[in-house]
């Protein structure tokens, strides 16, 4: 029985084989191809975000720290408003601290260079800073923008080297001869109208012991020989010097028509006032910078009457309306002078920076420097939109300083009358006259 079924069996399965290999093969059915995805719009890919680190160059402490606070404020307010970036760089603020001091200064810059990593620099109060660290700079190749230090010394060093000492970009304060011949104008007006008369053109010249303080002595003082002056007495001293009785007791004695000079830390010009007041010092003064700082007048009170100085003021609803905001934030009273200029001036380097990444798409020393060179040195390019002068224009033949002059860079003469200061020249701009003192 077994043997018959298994041939079977076998003879079956080679039978279905054959079968299956002949009949025809099915069709598959046809496939749809995969629906088309719908592919999303490319968008370029968003750049990434860099970081510039910049310094910012002031007297954060020391005997003008008063100033420092005006400019970190004002610093901070501009930076506020383009939420601290440039296009996709983020701004990183290095705040050097000159101390009032060359030598800490440039030891403080060069750590910001080398440690810190800058890539430009914006600011700065003093002269003699201002001297020292233009070798900081030129050495690493910084450009720095929108420095305060007016002295010719300044403009003597970058005229001797343009190329190395063009990284020193631009100042924010022309030289003290540009702007204190404003102030024998104005006495030799008064004179020639009959409004004042001295007994003799009799002058004692005073000042800071730095190269500003020196800068403006012995600029206002050819200033008023060529007008017929005569000094008859020139003391300088330390620039943190609060102690005037010695120097004042002489003035007194020698009764010159004027005293007239400058200082540039606050303390150091009030005490001057009060003291010379104290003593009984008849003649007419002239301090230059007694209103750099808010706070003036809390400082000397009702010995200021009478003082000759030279400031911009708030003079617009937008000027204003940041001196406001200024108070409010800070707690302190901005001048003009000081957190005016540098908010300027912080608004200016801002623009500089937009400017460059437009042209070179990237910002780094090289770029901004290059960018400077080409557009600001030449006069292409200006600042329009301060709150404290109208425009801010520098040419070849004025470079470091601005354009000085109406519709540029100009400060009026002002007499101060219980803490105000009253425009007495130029005449076009004139609140009243000059008064002598009694």
């Amino acid at each position: 029985m077994y043997r018959k079924v298994v041939p079977l069996l076998v003879i079956g399965l080679v039978l279905a084989m054959v079968l299956g290999a002949c009949a025809p093969k099915a069709t598959p059915a046809p496939t749809q191809p995969p629906a088309a995805a719908t592919e999303a719009p490319t968008q370029p890919p968003a750049p990434e975000t860099k970081v510039l680190k910049i310094g910012i160059l002031g007297p954060f402490s020391g005997p003008a720290a008063r100033t420092g606070e005006e400019f970190k404020g004002s610093a901070q307010m501009a930076l506020d408003e383009i939420n601290w970036q440039v296009g996709n760089y983020k701004i990183e603020v290095v705040w050097i601290d000159s101390q009032s001091d060359p030598a800490k200064a440039a030891q403080a810059y060069e750590q910001a260079a080398v440690q810190d990593q800058i890539q430009a620099g914006v600011l700065n109060w003093h002269s003699s800073v201002a001297v020292s660290c233009m070798d900081v700079a030129a050495k690493y190749k910084i450009p720095h923008f929108f420095g305060f230090g007016a002295t010719e010394v300044v403009n003597e060093k970058f005229a001797s080297d343009p190329e190395k000492y063009s990284y020193w970009m631009i100042k924010g304060w022309p030289a003290p001869a540009k702007l204190s011949i404003s102030y024998v104008q104005a006495l030799e007006d008064a004179i020639s109208k009959g409004i004042w008369k001295p007994a003799e053109k009799t002058v004692a010249i005073y000042g800071e012991d730095t190269d500003w303080g020196r800068s403006f002595g012995g600029a206002i003082k050819k200033q008023l020989q060529d007008a017929g002056w005569k000094v008859v007495a020139e003391e300088y001293f330390p620039i943190e010097q609060t102690e005037f009785y010695p120097i004042l007791n002489k003035f007194k004695e020698l009764n010159p028509a004027l005293v007239a000079g400058t200082s540039t830390a606050a303390p150091v010009a009030s005490a001057f006032i009060k003291q010379a007041d104290e003593v009984g010092l008849k003649s007419l003064i002239i301090m230059d910078g007694l209103g750099w700082v808010g706070e003036w007048y809390q400082l000397t009170g009702k010995s200021s009457d009478y003082v000759l100085d030279q400031i911009p003021g708030w003079t617009t609803p937008e000027a204003k309306e940041f001196a406001e905001k200024f108070k409010a934030r800070f707690g302190i009273e901005p001048s003009p002078s000081a957190a005016g200029l540098s908010y300027d001036g912080m608004h200016l380097f801002i623009e500089v920076l937009k400017n460059t990444l437009a042209e070179y798409g990237e910002l780094n020393r090289e770029t901004i420097y290059k960018w400077a060179r080409e557009n600001i040195h030449t006069g292409k390019w200006s600042y329009k939109n301060g709150i404290v002068m109208r425009e801010y224009k520098y040419t070849p033949e004025t470079i470091p300083d601005p354009i000085v002059g109406q519709g540029y860079y100009i400060f009026p003469v002002l007499q101060y009358f219980d803490g105000v200061g009253k425009v007495i020249f130029p005449p076009e701009w004139a609140e009243q006259e000059l008064k002598p003192k009694p």
